[in-house]
């Protein structure tokens, strides 16, 4: 119980990695605020299982899309037990399924754009000044291990530039709030979402083949990672990029 006392937000915690990031820091003690999009009914699912774990969890909603929603979500999540510990920025928007798979490459990009990159940076640095003012705090972004290598295909484009720019950001944010706050980066590899479940052979075979570790990534295993780079175990890392990608390699 390593987080008791932390109060943490976890951004676009309704599903997939997000939903085991903030169960995983209920789990260690901490205090959950809960963030989705757009089904109010799964995020407070969320909230009750982190409630069953013992520990305090409220919901918010917002479009990260919208700058004015983004901005009144730090605020509000702020002021809801007066100041936060953590700040786990998970949310990104999905173009691998649902409706936005079908959208064209440019409206793939102003999508991520707008969700992963344009948000992540003014909602990271709005927090990030009211933690370094209070003295002290843990922010932690989404990357992607292939970002830095490169992948080939649309997918690869969009994400290497996307998630890119996130991890450039958090590197140099890190050194804007140091010593008060640490900043770092989750860059998970092959994860098993919902993409993955439906992924092609040809997709399983590579995850495997690329994968020394010989298996797919799991949400509470990145969820594992942000517990720990938010608790005490990760006190002198900051501007860290942690890959969760069962070791994979790539020139």
């Amino acid at each position: 119980m390593e987080l008791i006392g932390c109060r943490a937000a976890v951004l676009g915690s309704t599903s997939g990695i997000g939903r085991a990031v903030a169960i995983e820091l209920a789990d260690a003690g901490a205090d959950v605020i809960v963030h989705g999009r757009r089904s109010t009914e799964s995020a407070e699912a969320v909230a009750a299982e982190i409630r069953r774990l013992g520990r305090r969890a409220e919901v918010l909603m917002a479009d990260l899309a919208d700058r004015e929603a983004g901005d009144l979500l730090v605020d509000r999540a702020w002021a809801i037990w007066n100041g936060l510990d953590a700040w786990l920025h998970i949310a990104g928007a999905d173009t691998l399924t649902g409706s936005a798979a079908r959208l064209p490459f440019d409206a793939k990009l102003d999508l991520l754009w707008h969700v992963d990159v344009a948000a992540t940076v003014r909602l990271c640095r709005s927090v990030g000044r009211r933690m370094r003012e209070k003295g002290a705090g843990s922010i932690v972004t989404m990357g992607w291990d292939q970002a830095e290598t490169g992948m080939e295909g649309d997918s690869g484009e969009l994400f290497a530039a996307t998630k890119g720019a996130i991890m450039a950001f958090t590197r140099s944010l890190a050194v804007s709030l140091a010593p008060a706050v640490r900043v770092n980066a989750l860059a998970p590899g092959w994860i098993r979402t919902e993409w993955g479940e439906v992924a092609s052979s040809t997709w399983q075979e590579r995850v495997l083949r690329e994968t020394p570790l010989d298996r797919w990534g799991t949400p509470q295993d990145v969820a594992r990672a942000a517990r720990f780079l938010v608790g005490p175990g990760a006190g002198f890392l900051t501007g860290q990029i942690l890959r969760v990608n069962g070791g994979a390699v790539r020139a």
